[in-house]
């Protein structure tokens, strides 16, 4: 006999509910705050009243004092109720301002934004089961991605990734050949190309605009070492290579087992891939944690859709996990696979013929 619902673990649900609302509207305002400079203006005026900052910024105070609410209700602000004035701590600066470091999530946050943007696309693709192109995403999603993983790559991939792969460090400080596959928006090509002057980075994505703005990124930064293509993970240009690279792109691709396939065509018999993909268990029950969930959540909305709509549609997922990824390196013909290194959010495999 059914006697209802358990109300303790009804109401302990209810509350996770509520605290899951209050962060979507958390990041929804963390958004409103970046783009509308108020954030930085905070970071750099010190405590200030609702009308200081409304100075600062030409915001409507109104409309300031209701944000600062809800920022100082989400603990992304601090309030100081004995004089009323808003601040930032040196850690909440880090976390929702300070561009190019790591603790800074902004770029999270626009991703997120993205979807939301876009959610009717998301819930049409949802529901038919077929593929949603890379290219049907808003252009906020494509530079939230750029910007959400370049802080990542810039403290670790010289630093850190490198380093952990065997012997590929000193091959490219005497000169080396590069290619960077699903490169996007180019942050780690031109990471790479900045750190090895003495070697020649090929950079590849299928997303023209991307290659577009990659271009325009390298010319920014003045280098001269990395060239940009439009074309395909199955069957870019060019042999010889010492490294490959893929970062956190792999499982969006159609055919996973193809692209890798033609890396290793494309290696040196001594070449390297590194292979830099979300952090993940081999089995779902080890992915259910707040991490496992932001992965899974993107992974239904961009990464399988993306994946879907190519030749193939392995569908692999965010969460494929090391095991699934060694099974599709080793269709392709690589023979090992070691865990290099990892990050709180991402894993680096050294895959080698």
């Amino acid at each position: 006999m059914n006697n209802g619902p358990n109300q303790q673990i009804l109401e302990q649900l209810v509350g996770k509910v509520v605290g899951d609302v209050a962060g979507a509207m958390g990041v929804f305002m963390a958004y409103l705050g970046d783009q509308a400079g108020v954030y930085q203006a905070m970071d750099e005026a010190g405590p200030s009243t609702v009308e200081e900052l409304s100075g600062k910024t030409g915001l409507n105070p109104k409309y300031l004092h209701e944000w600062l609410g809800a920022n100082a209700a989400a603990g992304y602000v601090t309030y100081d109720s004995t004089n009323e004035r808003f601040s930032l701590s040196n850690e909440q600066a880090l976390v929702f301002t300070r561009e190019g470091q790591p603790a800074c999530v902004q770029g999270f946050f626009q991703a997120v934004m993205s979807q939301y943007e876009t959610h009717t696309k998301a819930v049409e693709t949802f529901k038919s089961g077929k593929g949603r192109p890379w290219g049907e995403h808003s252009k906020c999603c494509f530079c939230a991605t750029d910007r959400f993983f370049r802080p990542g790559y810039a403290a670790n991939l010289i630093d850190n990734w490198i380093p952990a792969l065997d012997g590929v460090g000193a091959k490219l400080k005497s000169g080396a050949r590069i290619a960077d596959i699903g490169c996007g928006h180019g942050s780690s090509s031109i990471l790479l190309a900045q750190a090895y002057p003495e070697s020649q980075v090929f950079a590849f994505d299928f997303h023209e605009p991307s290659i577009v703005e990659a271009r325009q990124k390298a010319r920014a930064a003045g280098v001269k070492n990395v060239q940009f293509d439009v074309a395909r993970a199955q069957d870019f240009p060019g042999k010889d290579f010492d490294l490959a690279c893929i970062f956190d792109a792999l499982h969006d691709m159609g055919d996973p087992v193809g692209a890798a396939r033609h890396i290793r065509e494309t290696l040196k018999p001594d070449g390297t891939l590194m292979l830099i993909e979300p952090l993940a268990g081999d089995s779902m029950n080890e992915n259910l944690h707040p991490l496992g969930q932001i992965y899974y959540a993107f992974s239904t909305t961009i990464c399988t859709p993306a994946s879907l709509a190519q030749e193939v549609g392995l569908g692999l997922g965010a969460q494929a996990g090391q095991k699934r990824l060694t099974e599709v390196l080793n269709q392709a013909g690589f023979t090992r696979v070691r865990r290099a290194t990892e990050t709180p959010t991402n894993m680096v495999l050294e895959v080698r013929l």
